[in-house]
């Protein structure tokens, strides 16, 4: 009999979240809503009269109310739906939530292009009359650093109202993968049957059993191989839209139009992908120590979870990760260790996976407090996702609670230096703490897989994102079959000869939701990197180190990414931090080869 997953009503309530600190009823949410569309009202009929100081900060001040609001209920929406998205009533909260976000912020799109308008001479008297307009001058003089790329009030208009067409196709994935697709259910050597889902993929992948990791590997992709052309429409549209929009604001491509965003050079994109290739080799000296450790003939792509030291393989509750977690954070000091066990003890996490819930792991900053979605199994990877979304937790609440609303949301490039940091303390704490050969070589096992799975899989996902947007930008289709091409050429590229690609990964672009979040993967990466660089930081320097990582984590948007990190003693203008990750990469395969050979 298949292990079923739990209805959303069988899940104890202590491992969901709770939405009521956001929203006590759906009905008060509903007046969150009004309240930002009068709010909106007002704000709008500040439109032809932005040149006046008084004028000025009165429209920031309400625009900044609305975009709490619609924050907060977008949040909840979201919530509401992750846990359960066949639901049909939590679906239509998201709708409306879209639909008032977009309704508003055409109505407020006239403000860029006013602002921009105005002279530094102008703008720089204004805050002289006005001393509380300092609080949005960061956000001003960043929105005023893409002028070239703002266009007529009616233009931004016409770009805003075109928001909720552009979110289609992530939107028509997000349901097909989360909601609509449903998977065989598959046997392992015993004849015992498991449910496969997107949450319980990787978990089966890391089996012992070569026959269940076979078998889940097919029933997934096989069944996304029969929805191979509606999904390459999807991804097409996804690439329409960025072209749209990043010609319609002059820029030269896509990447360069996403990157800008966040003040991120298109540099560091490319620095990534040509460093982590030309440090191709030790990926594929780890694979021929995977084929040699797991004694198969053939290494598959189906082999590449499961761990080499199979014998110290160990369950790890939930309750035994959080202590764990604790205990990794204990360098950063009482303050950081007093928020996570708030977050432990107040519901902010929901835990387990429940029929219909989304798949995957997130944590969403609000300033009440994050709300953290996981889907714990008990093993290491799931410890190790603990530690990463409550590091995203805390820098959310740090940078909440040190800064202004609208300097308190951090960029996506940062945002993956935080959890993991976290997840770099938590190994090297358990590293400290065992002396058992097998437990150390589990552990290393598990840390190259870290760097395999974020620093090389996601640059390749970031080389393919950068690679098909290229393409289509070059006027060629993106259909199914060039999908599955490249795709597949990239995996023989950075897995090496030591590896059988099965024709089943060509489907694999099929089932990343990142591909929908406009060249955010390439971040995993670049923040693994920085990462591995501030822990190591923190580790040797102590209390410094410690106090340059909380103002980083206290910074928000305050200063551009690339300058938050430099503070915290990161530059990632240089491929160095890249190249040094990668060479301990090298060092802890030569360890557990020595490890395993004794």
């Amino acid at each position: 009999m298949a292990k079923q997953i739990p209805t959303r009503d069988q899940i104890d309530e202590q491992y969901t979240w709770n939405l009521a600190d956001l929203y006590p009823s759906v009905d008060a949410w509903k007046q969150d809503l009004e309240k930002a569309v009068q709010l909106t009202e007002k704000a709008a009929g500040y439109q032809g009269k932005l040149n006046n100081a008084e004028n000025l900060l009165e429209y920031c001040t309400t625009e900044e109310q609305v975009s709490e609001i619609l924050r907060r209920a977008g949040g909840y929406a979201n919530c509401t739906r992750d846990v359960d998205t066949t639901n049909a009533a939590s679906q239509a909260l998201v709708a409306q939530v879209t639909s008032i976000s977009v309704e508003c912020s055409g109505k407020l799109a006239f403000s860029t292009p006013e602002i921009m308008a105005l002279e530094e001479a102008e703008l720089e008297q204004m805050y002289a009359q006005q001393p509380a307009l300092e609080r949005y001058r960061r956000s001003i003089t960043d929105s005023r650093r893409m002028k070239a790329h703002v266009l007529s009030a009616a233009e931004e208009r016409l770009l805003a109202a075109a928001g909720e067409m552009a979110a289609a196709p992530s939107n028509i994935y997000s349901m097909m993968g989360n909601a609509d697709l449903t998977f065989p259910s598959v046997k392992n050597a015993e004849g015992e049957e498991f449910q496969v889902t997107n949450g319980s993929f990787i978990s089966l992948l890391e089996s012992p059993d070569r026959t269940l990791r076979k078998a889940a590997f097919e029933s997934l992709y096989h069944t996304y191989a029969n929805m191979k052309n509606t999904t390459a429409s999807a991804l097409a549209a996804q690439v329409n839209q960025l072209k749209f929009y990043a010609k319609a604001r002059k820029y030269n491509s896509t990447l360069e139009a996403s990157l800008d965003v966040t003040n991120v050079p298109v540099e560091v994109y490319h620095n990534l992908v040509q460093a982590v290739n030309e440090d191709l080799p030790y990926l594929h000296k780890y694979m021929q120590l995977r084929k040699k450790l797991l004694g198969v003939d053939e290494l598959h792509m189906y082999d590449l979870y499961t761990s080499m030291v199979p014998e110290a393989d160990v369950k790890v509750t939930f309750e035994q990760a959080k202590e764990n977690v604790m205990q990794a954070v204990a360098v950063l000091g009482e303050e950081y260790q007093a928020i996570l066990k708030e977050g432990f003890e107040n519901r902010w996490l929901d835990v387990y996976e429940n029929q219909g819930k989304r798949s995957g792991a997130y944590s969403a900053g609000h300033r009440v407090h994050p709300f953290v979605l996981l889907n714990h199994k008990e093993t290491l990877d799931s410890e190790f996702t603990l530690a990463h979304e409550m590091g995203h937790a805390i820098h959310s609440y740090l940078s909440n609670r040190t800064q202004t609303p609208v300097d308190a949301n951090y960029v996506i490039f940062v945002a993956e230096v935080a959890s993991t940091c976290n997840e770099a303390l938590l190994m090297q704490s358990l590293l400290k703490k065992t002396t058992d050969k097998k437990v150390r070589a589990t552990l290393i096992n598990y840390f190259l897989e870290q760097f395999r799975t974020t620093l090389y899989r996601q640059t390749m996902f970031a080389e393919f994102e950068m690679l098909i947007n290229r393409a289509s930008e070059q006027g060629e289709a993106l259909t199914s079959q060039m999908l599955n091409k490249l795709y597949h050429e990239l995996n023989v590229k950075y897995y090496g000869p030591a590896v059988v690609v099965d024709e089943e990964i060509d489907y694999e672009w099929e089932r990343i939701p990142h591909f929908y979040y406009n060249f955010y993967v390439f971040q995993y990466a670049t923040g693994f990197s920085a990462a591995m660089a501030l822990s190591e930081r923190i580790l040797k320097e102590g209390e410094p180190a410690v106090k340059d990582y909380l103002g980083f984590l206290s910074g928000g948007c305050s200063k551009d990414p690339i300058s938050l990190l430099q503070g915290a003693g990161v530059d990632m203008r240089t491929p160095k931090p890249i190249h040094d990750a990668l060479a301990l990469f090298n060092s802890l395969i030569d360890e557990l080869d020595a490890l395993l050979s004794e």
